[in-house]
């Protein structure tokens, strides 16, 4: 199972004080957003804990490196990429 995307991803550069609106379950949200987002990169849906997973369509994509307010940018700045750990 899945779990529930704590990012979402901007389709086109967002400036700060605006709102996201996103779709959910088939259901529109509104999101204000924090500070400006580049095309294409990710905002945090939710307020997303230092050392949580960070979760993109559905997918582990790396750990929060310090706490992520909602609705500011997630980036390489405050997400570890964390490998998984593999045996031969």
């Amino acid at each position: 199972m899945r779990s529930l995307s704590n990012v979402i991803v901007a389709i086109e550069p967002i400036t700060a004080g605006s709102e996201a609106v996103y779709m959910l379950n088939g259901e529109y949200h509104k999101l204000p957003v924090a500070e400006d987002i580049p095309m294409y990169h990710k905002l945090a849906r939710v307020d997303i804990a230092q050392g949580a997973q960070v979760i993109k369509y559905g997918e582990y994509i790396g750990e929060a490196g310090c706490a992520i307010a909602a609705g500011t940018h997630v980036h390489t700045h405050n997400v570890l990429s964390v490998r998984e750990r593999v045996t031969d």
